[in-house]
């Protein structure tokens, strides 16, 4: 967090210790409480908040985060009658400060964010806790299993549990979670809305000024981790064997890696164009078909998804594990790549694999086949994003469902 900029602004709130003007605002009405706890969750926030105002347009919301990007991404979701702060570290004293300014009408918690002492807090408080998209990873499921005797306590404290899969449901019993209280709703994730118009030109725009045509072919490596972008960079200089105008994006997942995966691409030759220099105007506009662009920037990867032709999901490739959203560039009916280790989207994975709508590779040396494959047979590239966005629309429901669970446990 350190690292990522932004950690000393409002660090009082972490402690519970809010300044005059916000303490009075959370304490003036009650308010649905959802926390984020960084950039990927507020992004599965703001699926919900939309769908809460559509449901409930009277309701106002406290959105907490704890990382600065989420912070960053929150920001855009608030509205002017909603408090946005970050959330208090989870010590008993802090707790008890933040909850007794904090008037909240129920919490919601996003995947797999279980924070004892504020969830023991809100039953003691008589404040609903929901969980939405719940998922238990195969590392993790071991552990809470373990420490039944620990987490069951705290899990039934939650009012509801709403998860993604079966295999989720049955984990959480088994780490002591009530049966009774668990409904499996899918992935909320597979309920996203199309980049706005906006967004698209900006990204046009963006790909404009660092000199790719728009009739290039693009190569989008979304989310990417170390190792990741070297991979992605030589799989494009074999690609452009047979396909000589297709162009390289990355976007790292985390912006700060910016000066860190230039000094790797220039290490091994190949030019950057950064997109952090452009938007400042320290690098000008335009550029060889030679360099790869690298947005290093939060916040402008979805809508760039929508103009590629071949994607990776980053965080897949060995060492890495978990992975990132692969259900975005699927949405934009993308042919999508992921490395072998996409444990954080299990239950979305099995839909894709069924459905044949992803190619997953096992190592830097199959992703560079499998772009030169993609590159190779248009036609198949393209039945990959006709599956992908068909498995996409064929699962979508989630959010409306678990936005009412989260409605009625008002009442």
């Amino acid at each position: 967090m350190k690292k990522r900029g932004g950690y000393r602004a409002n660090f009082g709130q972490r402690l519970g210790k809010f300044s005059p003007e916000t303490a009075a605002r959370l304490a003036e009405k009650p308010r649905i409480w959802i926390h984020a706890v960084s950039v990927g969750e507020a992004n599965l926030a703001g699926l919900v908040l939309h769908e809460l105002r559509r449901l409930a347009p009277d309701e106002s919301f406290i959105i907490s985060t704890t990382s600065s990007t989420g912070y960053g991404v929150c920001e855009n979701l608030a509205q002017d009658d909603d408090v946005l702060i970050y959330l208090p570290v989870d010590f008993p004293s802090v707790v008890r400060r933040s909850l007794d300014i904090i008037n909240a009408k129920a919490l919601v918690l996003t995947e797999s964010e279980f924070w004892p002492n504020i969830i023991r807090t809100c039953r003691k408080k008589d404040i609903p806790v929901i969980l939405i998209n719940g998922r238990i990873s195969d590392r993790s499921a071991p552990r809470y299993k373990k420490l039944k005797c620990f987490f069951g306590d705290v899990f039934k404290c939650f009012s509801k549990m709403l998860v993604q899969s079966e295999i989720d449901k049955e984990r959480l019993i088994a780490a002591g979670a009530p049966e009774n209280i668990i409904r499996v709703m899918g992935s909320v994730k597979f309920d996203i809305s199309p980049p706005s118009r906006e967004a698209l030109e900006k990204s046009r725009s963006t790909l404009k000024d660092a000199g790719i045509s728009p009739e290039a072919p693009i190569l989008l490596g979304g989310s990417t981790w170390r190792g990741e972008e070297t991979a992605l960079a030589k799989a494009w200089l074999k690609a452009r064997e047979k396909s000589p105008e297709i162009r390289l994006v990355i976007v790292p997942r985390h912006a700060e890696r910016g000066d860190e995966v230039e000094r790797e691409l220039s290490a091994d030759g190949f030019t950057v164009k950064r997109r952090s220099r452009m938007k400042n105007g320290t690098e000008p506009s335009g550029g060889d078909k030679n360099a790869i662009l690298m947005v290093d920037t939060t916040g402008e990867l979805f809508p760039l998804y929508s103009l590629a032709d071949i994607v990776f999901v980053g965080k897949t490739l060995p060492p890495n594990i978990g992975g990132q959203n692969m259900i975005e560039p699927a949405s934009a009916g993308k042919a999508v790549i992921t490395g072998p280790h996409t444990e954080n989207f299990a239950s979305v994975m099995d839909i894709f694999r069924k459905k044949n709508a992803i190619k997953e590779v096992s190592d830097a040396s199959e992703l560079s086949d499998a772009i030169m494959w993609l590159c190779e047979d248009p036609a198949t590239r393209d039945s990959f994003g006709i599956r992908a966005g068909a498995a996409v629309e064929e699962n979508r429901g989630a959010l409306a469902r678990s936005a009412e669970v989260i409605l009625s446990q008002l009442e």
